[in-house]
């Protein structure tokens, strides 16, 4: 039992205080909506302003009118290990996903040049054609700035 143990702890992250301030005092926008999954975090980015809309339309789709907030981030660090890769608790993790109905950011990306960004989510179709939208205005307004 103890070796299972170690190896356990060696795949997951360990729970601090700051994880668990977090949920219940957010400081910034990625930690309040950092149960969507990969938000992005640097404020003061293009990448950020950009998202913002997609961030607070998929809070809307995803929350519950009568779930807190403070509970979904709870249900990601306790099931998710705040991560979209790995399951801490198998449960915990179906419950928020059914919560929130599997509406998650998966990944954001820059690709082939600084202008060209890529948004990877699931969820409902006008989720996914929004961020197409988004894709394509942030194309259109940085490529004339080469």
């Amino acid at each position: 039992m103890r070796m299972f143990k170690e190896k356990r702890n060696k795949y997951l992250r360990t729970i601090t205080l700051d994880d668990i301030r977090a949920v219940f005092f957010p400081r910034n926008f990625w930690e309040k909506y950092r149960y969507l999954g990969s938000v992005p975090f640097n404020e003061d980015g293009k990448i950020f302003k950009a998202m913002i809309p997609l961030v607070l339309t998929m809070d809307y789709e995803a929350k519950p009118k009568w779930v807190p907030r403070w509970f979904l981030r709870l249900l990601h660090l306790f099931g998710s290990d705040n991560s979209i890769v790995r399951v801490r608790n198998f449960r915990l993790h179906e419950l928020k996903n059914k919560l929130t109905k599997g509406i998650l950011i998966w990944d954001y990306k820059m690709k082939w040049e600084w202008y060209d960004l890529r948004i990877s989510v699931s969820g409902d179709t006008y989720l996914m054609d929004l961020a197409d939208d988004i894709e394509r205005n942030f194309y259109k307004r940085n490529k004339p700035k080469e």
